[in-house]
């Protein structure tokens, strides 16, 4: 028995402005499309429910390409500091979240960003130790690439701090020598963030559960993460995955990127490449080539504008990224890369030229955001899919051209160029970094500016998406991103019934408009997982 989904504007992604009357599914899959009254004819006998779209838009299910489903939990449990342009405030906000606590508790806060600040100057140990003497602090940067701890913190992560900082890893000291609390990198950061008690499997599942409830309310019916290295290993953390997703049936389809720490323990225990259930699956191999702009920790092949002492942190070396890409190969893996910089791109694509993925199978390059002509010419010869994030465009600009210089900037976040090459892009967020809500990033790649705010300032207006190109990031790129574009990114005949229904018809509204669409439904495997509540009159 089926579902007949019927009166809205059914739009299938296939071509730009393809629509359909009415939509049959059964059970996960779409049976059939096309003219409402003909498809009430042919299924009269099996149609056991009529849903009413009330007129509004549907697409097939939104996916973010790229994020981190446990951070995300973590974020809206924890001090959120994201939204705060003011140093002091950030200050402000920590001290009273200690007082409120018992003494020793760890206090983990979230989303600092020293760009949106008046006073750029970072806050680092004496500071935090004035405002929180008896308890344990960090402060997770925006980017998650850096962090800034307390004495309480340091003391608690004892004698692994060592005097050389771990490769791939940046150790923050003042001038007179002393730890200033600052770390850098997922090298250095660990040695302050494995000493956080409690993130257990519990708690694992706790951060699972309330980010997918947020996803759904934001029309979102998968997601692409990795989460895999960061809590306990690979089979505490893909454990929690299953029991939420799974077995306490709250679908969402989750591809899960695995950490090349923990590739090797996925096989050990008899996993491989597209392993899971119904709703996960194991994906690509992760590996970071470099960090991030804000941090000066983004690779580039020249110095920072603002920063000229440094060109950023090479994770790898040029040898240890080719021998992870052979690893990877040897498990018949694609690789997933973090790659901000020009020169992280540059060593990843001189890797995968050597050792391309299986047939078939497609590597992806994360955020390439600082980009030049010689690097895009020769990643459109390779099975590559640039993996982008049309947030950052207004989160990073303008500070970001002081960093790399408005000389180097041509080809940097070249979403529209990208396309116009040939090059295959998916649409995510890296939430918690950004904002999860895929309506603010597609607003983000046909805008190029700032959503809400007073600053209208379009950064390289030739780089902005229409809204047919911005949509499909999120439905047929992520699709193609995963090789799963024979089923999931368009309404089609025998296409996993994945929607979401948005308020508004993207289509036809003003740029402004876009900014207060919501989800109104989220379907995922035919079930209505979200539903918008309706104001009774």
């Amino acid at each position: 028995m089926g579902t007949l989904w019927t009166n809205g504007l059914i739009y299938t992604m296939e071509k730009e402005n393809v629509r359909v009357e009415a939509v049959y599914t059964e059970g996960d899959l779409i049976i059939d499309m096309g003219n409402s009254a003909q498809l009430k004819r042919d299924y009269s006998n099996r149609i056991e429910r009529e849903i009413d779209l009330n007129g509004q838009m549907m697409i097939p299910g939104l996916v973010d390409s790229h994020m981190h489903l446990v951070g995300y939990g973590e974020l809206l449990m924890r001090l959120n500091l994201s939204a705060m342009t003011n140093r002091q405030d950030v200050l402000d906000a920590v001290k009273e979240k200690c007082e409120g606590a018992a003494p020793g508790k760890w206090i983990v806060a979230e989303g600092w960003n020293e760009n949106e600040w008046d006073n750029t100057e970072l806050i680092l140990l004496d500071e935090l130790d004035k405002v929180s003497p008896e308890n344990p602090v960090i402060l997770k940067r925006i980017c998650r690439h850096a962090l800034v701890v307390n004495s309480q913190g340091l003391n608690a992560a004892g004698n692994s701090i060592k005097e050389v900082p771990p490769a791939g890893g940046v150790i923050g000291r003042y001038q007179d020598g002393r730890l200033n609390g600052l770390f850098k990198e997922e090298p250095a950061m660990q040695l302050i963030t494995n000493h956080i008690p409690g993130i257990d499997q519990e708690y694992v599942e706790s951060a699972i559960k309330l980010a997918i409830e947020d996803c759904w309310s934001k029309g979102l019916t998968g997601v692409h993460t990795e989460d895999l290295h960061y809590y306990d290993g690979f089979m505490s953390t893909y454990q929690a995955f299953i029991n939420v997703i799974e077995k306490r049936s709250m679908p969402l389809r989750a591809n899960l990127l695995v950490h090349n720490e923990e590739v090797d323990e996925m096989i050990a225990n008899g996993y491989r490449y597209r392993d899971g259930g119904t709703f996960i699956k194991l994906d690509a191999m992760k590996i970071f080539a470099d960090g991030s702009l804000g941090g000066n920790t983004a690779l580039l092949s020249r110095p920072y504008a603002d920063h000229p002492e440094t060109n950023g942190v090479a994770i790898y070396t040029q040898n240890e990224l080719r021998a992870l890409v052979r690893k990877a190969r040897s498990y018949n893996l694609p690789i997933a890369v973090h790659t901000i910089g020009d020169q992280a791109f540059e060593n990843v694509l001189n890797a995968i030229e050597v050792d391309p993925p299986a047939e078939g199978l497609r590597d992806r390059l994360i955020h390439a955001q600082i980009m030049r002509k010689d690097l895009l010419e020769r990643a459109k010869l390779l099975p590559v899919i640039f993996d982008i994030q049309p947030g950052f465009v207004p989160s990073d600009f303008p500070w970001v051209i002081d960093k790399v210089g408005l000389e180097n900037s041509s080809y940097n976040y070249a979403w529209k160029t990208f396309l116009g090459n040939g090059i295959h892009c998916a649409g995510g967020s890296d939430a918690p970094i950004e904002s999860v809500n895929p309506l603010l990033g597609i607003h983000a790649a046909v805008t190029r500016r700032k959503p809400f705010g007073l600053d209208r300032t379009v950064y390289d207006p030739d780089e902005r998406l229409s809204m047919f190109e911005a949509v499909s990031l999120y439905t047929t790129g992520s699709a193609y991103a995963t090789g799963e574009e024979k089923n999931r990114g368009k309404i089609a005949k025998g296409f996993l019934a994945d929607f979401s229904v948005l308020t508004e018809n993207l289509f036809s509204i003003s740029e402004d408009e876009l900014l207060m669409v919501e989800a109104d439904m989220t379907i995922v495997g035919g079930q209505i997982v979200y539903q918008k509540e309706r104001k009774s009159l």
